[in-house]
């Protein structure tokens, strides 16, 4: 039996706080890294956290985010702000932690992300897309912030690629009518993708080295030719002797 829409609604909006939570902490730990005061913690931290759930609430254009109605959403961004401000760990704890936290957020907003637009009656193209951007928003906003390449990019082990994977599972079981199956498995899925991810190395290929080797190619590669290399060669050598 399908879960009522006030419980789907309500797990929804937690998952969504627990994202919050996670991704402050996240950037108030780059926070550190980058050795900024109190306040640069804060505001890295609140972008991160609040960051991609405003860019979803915005593209849905369903009223103001969710972030500036609902009050608890600031409060729980500076609470994970301020408990990376106050608790300092060793680089090799907070990767250990970074890396289980990273798999929570992915999977909380990108099912967050999927079912608020599949509320909104919009299709499931537009389900996963907005899952996605849920999903690495924020931290893409805050990289950009920090004039870093956004990790999402490349380098980070299948990030994006995993908030695919968690947000197409919501909408598979959101059209099957068991949402909250889709809610249980794309969380498991994102743990499990992400963890191995980092685990095996795992990641998408970079730019590939082919090159196809016609004149056509050549061409507009601007390179000449073999045979036009050893013309001018000849020539030149001709143009000596004489």
């Amino acid at each position: 039996m399908a879960a009522p829409i006030d419980t789907i609604d309500q797990a929804t909006r937690y998952l969504d706080l627990a994202g919050v939570f996670a991704a402050a902490m996240l950037g108030g730990a780059v926070s550190r890294t980058e050795g900024l005061d109190l306040f640069g913690f804060l505001v890295v931290g609140i972008v991160s956290g609040l960051g991609g759930g405003i860019i979803r609430d915005t593209l849905l254009q369903q009223g103001p985010p969710v972030a500036l109605t609902d009050y608890a959403y600031l409060p729980t961004a500076v609470a994970g702000t301020l408990i990376a401000f106050v608790i300092h760990l060793s680089e090799h704890a907070w990767d250990r932690l970074f890396t289980a936290l990273d798999a929570a957020v992915i999977g909380f907003w990108a099912v967050t992300g999927a079912q608020k637009t599949l509320a909104a009656d919009l299709g499931w193209l537009p389900a996963v897309l907005l899952g996605i951007t849920t999903a690495v928003g924020g931290g893409a906003t805050r990289d950009v912030l920090l004039r870093r390449v956004p990790a999402v990019f490349g380098g980070n082990g299948l990030y994006a690629t995993v908030a695919a994977v968690v947000a197409g599972t919501m909408v598979i079981c959101t059209y099957l009518g068991a949402p909250a199956l889709g809610i249980v498995l794309g969380i498991v899925c994102s743990l499990l993708l992400r963890l191995a991810a980092v685990r095996f190395g795992w990641g998408l290929p970079n730019g590939l080295e082919w090159q196809p080797h016609t004149r056509l190619a050549a061409a507009f590669r601007g390179t000449r030719s073999p045979r036009r290399r050893r013309r001018a060669h000849t020539r030149a050598g001709t143009d000596e002797t004489n």
